[in-house]
């Protein structure tokens, strides 16, 4: 049966590779300094590592053209946060679903910030199981080499690029061990040129704290709880 794209990622192979992309960028997340960080998903169950490493998560993830979650805004508009809202980004396969701007997403992140970006290697298996799943639904999946290129032109240092999974879709959702060089996914971690954030202890919390900071001026949060 024919899925949408955003309700792909439910599925078994793609609950195995974003498992396996949480254990490759895991220990980057657990050394980021701040308060504030943003999880951007094409997985509409994602939630914040647990436990969650920063006193402030906003979650959101994305459908038919627009975030959804803490916010509620167009994907295709700016980002609805102040500039250096956030200490860490964590994307996980939203450029695949929706034109958003790297600009934008750099805008928000604060000098010293970490960006922890996951996707879908274009030129693996991966691609024509995405078209046959979702009968031919266009993604926007690009190369981690052309993003690293990207990121670098907007003052940005790419710290490492990581391929992750097999490449090709596994029917188990049970991450397997492979040749990581051949991954149908991958895992890139960016730090933004600037001072860092001040190195505070950071303190598991069972609950995420409400999102009271760091929407632009206007921007609204969701009414989805």
């Amino acid at each position: 049966m024919p899925q949408r794209a955003h309700d792909i990622y439910a599925s078994a192979p793609m609950r195995g590779l974003l498992a396996e992309e949480t254990v490759a960028y895991m220990p980057d997340v657990r050394r980021c300094a701040g308060t504030r960080a943003l999880l951007l998903s094409a997985a509409a169950d994602d939630g914040p590592p647990n436990p969650p490493y920063l006193g402030q998560w906003v979650s959101l993830h994305l459908a038919e053209g627009r975030f959804g979650g803490d916010v509620s805004a167009r994907a295709d508009e700016p980002m609805p946060f102040v500039d250096g809202a956030f200490d860490l980004i964590l994307l996980r396969h939203a450029l695949e679903l929706a034109p958003l701007s790297l600009d934008e997403i750099v805008r928000v992140l604060t000098p010293g910030g970490l960006l922890v970006l996951t996707g879908m290697n274009p030129l693996s298996g991966w691609t024509p199981w995405w078209l046959w799943r979702t009968r031919g639904s266009t993604t926007r999946a690009r190369s981690p080499i052309q993003l690293a290129a990207r990121l670098r032109r907007v003052d940005v240092q790419v710290e490492r690029v990581q391929r992750v999974g097999t490449w090709l879709p596994l029917a188990s959702a049970v991450p397997a061990r492979g040749h990581a060089w051949l991954g149908g996914g991958y895992v890139l971690v960016a730090r933004k040129r600037g001072p860092a954030s001040t190195l505070t202890r950071l303190r598991p919390k069972p609950v995420a704290a409400p999102v009271r900071a760091g929407l632009a001026p206007g921007a609204r949060r969701s009414s989805v709880s």
